[in-house]
C-alpha cells in the first residue's frame, strides 16, 4: 500500500514507520493521522512482525498538529471537533493498543500533539539535543486527547506543570521524567540511535511473540490498579494461561532441554 504522509518498511521481524512530511516538520493533518491509524492497525496482525520502530524524516521527530489543518478546525463546530479529535484518539490508541511493541526512534524535537506521540509507543530513543514541549497552553488549548499517555508517561505532578507552562524541557528532563527510555550521543547521533534501536529490537525480537504481547499488555491492565484480591487473582489466571499455551510449554522445555526455542529458528 502506497501511503502520502508516511513510508513503510518491512525488514525480517521489524517494521519502519517512517513519518515522511519533513517539510512541515512531520505536523499531524488528517491524512496522517488516518494513516498512522491504518499501518498501526494492520501491523499489529502481522505474521512476521515482532516490532515496530516509528521514525522520522527532516530535521524534527514532530511539530504537532499542521498548520492548515487547524485553520480549518477554527471553524469547525463543537460536533465536527469532536469527530476530529475522535481519529486523533484513534491513532493514538492504535500505537498503544498495537499488538506488537512499538518503539520510537526520535532525532528531532516534539512538540504538542507530537509528545502524545511519543508518549503512547513502548519505548523512547532520544538524541540528547531533542526538546519536547506541550505548546496547546500558548494557543489557548489543552492537550485533552494526548493526556492519556502523556500522564502515563510524565506522571501527574509534572504533566501539571508543562501543561500549564507550556515550557519546552530537554531530553534530559523527559529521560528523568520517564517520557524516554534512552539518551543517545555521540558526533554520529544518526549512527548511535540507529545502532541502539537494532539492539533493542533485536532484544525484542529473539523473546516469544506472544509473551512479548502478553505482557505489553499485562502491563496496561495492572498498571495503576488497587493491589487488591481481584488484581491478584487476574495475574494469576494470566501466568496459568500463558505457561499452559503452546508458545510456554516451548519455551520451558527448550530451556530444560538447553536448545533453542521454535520462535528463534
Amino acid at each position: 500500500m502506497r501511503y502520502e504522509t508516511l513510508t513503510l518498511k518491512i525488514d525480517g521481524m521489524q517494521a519502519t514507520v517512517t513519518l515522511n512530511r519533513p517539510e512541515v516538520r512531520n505536523a499531524f493533518n488528517e491524512t496522517m493521522i488516518a494513516e498512522l491509524t491504518t499501518v498501526l492497525t494492520e501491523l499489529s496482525t502481522h505474521s512476521t512482525v515482532r516490532v515496530v520502530v516509528l521514525a522520522a524524516m527532516g530535521p524534527a521527530f514532530c511539530a504537532g498538529a499542521d498548520l492548515n489543518w487547524m485553520k480549518r478546525m477554527a471553524s469547525f463546530s463543537e460536533a465536527e471537533n469532536r469527530a476530529d479529535a475522535a481519529q486523533l484518539a484513534a491513532m493514538l490508541a492504535a500505537i498503544y493498543r498495537c499488538s506488537k511493541p512499538v518503539l520510537a526512534r526520535v532525532h528531532g524535537d516534539v512538540y504538542a500533539g507530537g509528545v502524545g506521540l511519543v508518549a503512547a509507543c513502548d519505548i523512547v530513543v532520544a538524541a540528547d539535543s531533542v526538546r519536547f514541549c506541550l505548546s496547546e497552553a500558548r494557543l489557548g488549548l489543552i492537550p485533552a486527547t494526548i493526556a492519556p499517555y502523556v500522564i502515563r508517561a510524565l506522571g501527574e505532578q509534572a504533566s501539571r506543570r508543562y501543561f500549564l507552562s507550556a515550557e519546552a524541557f530537554d531530553c534530559a528532563t523527559a529521560w528523568r521524567l520517564g517520557l524516554v527510555s534512552e539518551i543517545c550521543a555521540g558526533t554520529d547521533i544518526d549512527a548511535e540511535l540507529d545502532a541502539r534501536v537494532q539492539q533493542i529490537s533485536a532484544a525484542l525480537g529473539a523473546n516469544g511473540p506472544h509473551a512479548v504481547s502478553a505482557g505489553k499488555r499485562l502491563v496496561q491492565e495492572v498498571a495503576g490498579q488497587a493491589l487488591d484480591d481481584t488484581l491478584i487473582a487476574h495475574t494469576v489466571a494470566r501466568i496459568a494461561e500463558v505457561r499452559a499455551s503452546d508458545e510456554g510449554r516451548e519455551g520451558i522445555a527448550s530451556f530444560l532441554d538447553k536448545r533453542t526455542p521454535r520462535w528463534r529458528l
